[in-house]
């Protein structure tokens, strides 16, 4: 049986998200209502702006029910500004920047520069055959810092830098990256993701 899974639907890539997740056999619906984030079984929190995505979140009446789910095991794949949202912690942030605490990491918001830095990249991806993703970075985040339960699953380097960058992650039902899978056609991301939904359903 297909899953239902929510995507958030108060700003960012929706409409791209919910087209690739139909193909990956999931049933994609919006979420804009905690009503409507009750009947989901995994949520997609798209890119967009982060400081916006939060504030609407409390405008919603969302920000509560869905840390409360994503407390509760609820699956949860956040690209990009969803990133952010889920850490526990983020650098270059705004002071009232709300945040979903469903990832023990430091991010630091917009770490690759802005939107004439976005950039595309080759991943190795642990857990996903089939050779490298090409990933999409624009105004994108990466991880500064991870927990010990924490499994990093990408990273890549910053031109003219040897340091790798941590830029997917995923700790027990919560996923997350920095570049947007849901731009490129590759539906390799979303099937991860809806696999992780089918071991809690």
């Amino acid at each position: 049986m297909e899953p239902v899974i929510g995507i958030l639907a108060l700003q960012g890539d929706v409409r791209e998200h919910a087209a690739i997740l139909e193909r990956a056999r999931a049933r994609a619906r919006p979420v804009r209502r905690p009503a409507e984030l009750a009947e989901v079984d995994g949520l997609v929190l798209p890119g967009g702006e982060s400081t916006t995505m939060s504030r609407l979140l409390e405008t919603f009446e969302l920000l509560e029910p869905l840390r409360e789910r994503i407390a509760g095991g609820m699956p949860t794949y956040g690209s990009c500004a969803g990133m952010i949202l889920l850490a526990r912690e983020v650098l270059d942030g705004r002071p009232d920047q709300r945040q979903l605490d469903g990832l023990d990491v430091v991010v630091r918001r917009n770490a690759f520069g802005r939107q004439v830095d976005s950039f595309e990249a080759e991943l190795d991806f642990a857990g996903i055959e089939g050779g490298p993703l090409h990933a999409v970075f624009i105004r994108a985040p990466w991880v500064e810092k991870a927990a010990d339960g924490v499994e990093i699953l990408a990273q890549t380097a910053v031109t003219g830098d040897e340091t790798a960058r941590i830029v997917a992650i995923r700790q027990g039902p919560v996923l997350a990256t920095a570049f947007h899978p849901e731009l490129t056609g590759d539906e390799r991301v979303h099937r991860f993701f809806v696999r992780m939904v089918h071991r809690t359903t």
